[in-house]
């Protein structure tokens, strides 16, 4: 279901938190980091790699804000094109990236390769089809298709009145100047939370009853880390799970 980061002007991101996200969310990684000019983009399959040139990128320009993702792949190729961030409608100067699964008129149709996340990116969004982002209507309007999920914009266009936006902020939650979107970045929390009674990983849903792995708002499993409905628990044994279901994705 994939971790998306944001980082204050003038924070340091946490690397060990990112690379805790990256190990259990392994489909691709890549950063945006606001400098004076513009954007700087990076994006690869290599956890380490991407980590490592986004924190010193990072470095470099600490006066702007930053995102860091790392996928779990539920629509589209395991490839860099669908790696987060994309650009909003080819244009350089806006980026944005996504945690969740994206309602169904931007899921790709046979043949496309595509994310559901790249589609809105290149497709959708681009259109304006909820009104100005900057208005609460536009915003509401955003919130509201994305529903559970969250998405962090980046841009240094003039037609913002902001450098950077969180959609649906409050369905994850600060650390010091760093937003997360969920709580995989903190170490052996994979599926429900230990750190908070049963806090769906997919979409932050809260469940103190949980009855099983399954999330009952979303589906999600906190066993193969797998969206509803593509659940594959069952096939696995004990901590090897996600070991195994890594090296069939990546295969």
């Amino acid at each position: 279901m994939c971790i998306l980061t944001f980082v204050k002007p003038g924070i340091s991101p946490d690397l060990d938190a990112l690379t805790s996200g990256a190990l259990a969310n392994p489909h691709g990684h890549g950063y945006a980091v606001l400098t004076d000019t513009g954007i700087l983009v990076g994006r690869g399959m290599n956890a380490e790699k991407v980590i490592t040139e986004f924190a010193a990128v990072r470095e470099r320009h600490p006066e702007g804000a930053a995102l860091f993702h790392s996928r779990l792949a539920t629509h589209g190729h395991l490839t860099v094109d669908n790696c987060h961030p994309f650009l909003v409608g080819g244009n350089e100067r806006t980026v944005l990236a996504h945690n969740g699964i994206l309602p169904d008129n931007v899921h790709p149709a046979k043949g496309d390769s595509r994310s559901d996340t790249r589609i809105a990116a290149e497709d959708f969004l681009p259109s304006m089809p909820f009104g100005p982002l900057d208005s609460w209507a536009g915003r509401e309007r955003l919130e509201r298709w994305l529903g559970g999920d969250k998405m962090v914009i980046l841009t240094v266009d003039p037609a913002y009145k902001h450098s950077a936006y969180i959609f649906n902020e409050r369905y994850g939650h600060w650390d010091g100047g760093i937003w997360y979107s969920n709580r995989t970045y903190l170490p052996h929390t994979w599926g429900y939370s230990a750190a908070v009674d049963w806090e769906c990983l997919g979409c932050g849903e809260f469940d103190p009853e949980q009855p099983g792995p399954h999330c009952t708002a979303c589906g999600f499993c906190a066993e193969c880390l797998r969206p509803f409905p593509r659940c594959d628990w069952e096939a696995f044994d004990g901590m090897d799970r996600y070991a195994d279901l890594i090296e069939l994705e990546t295969a």
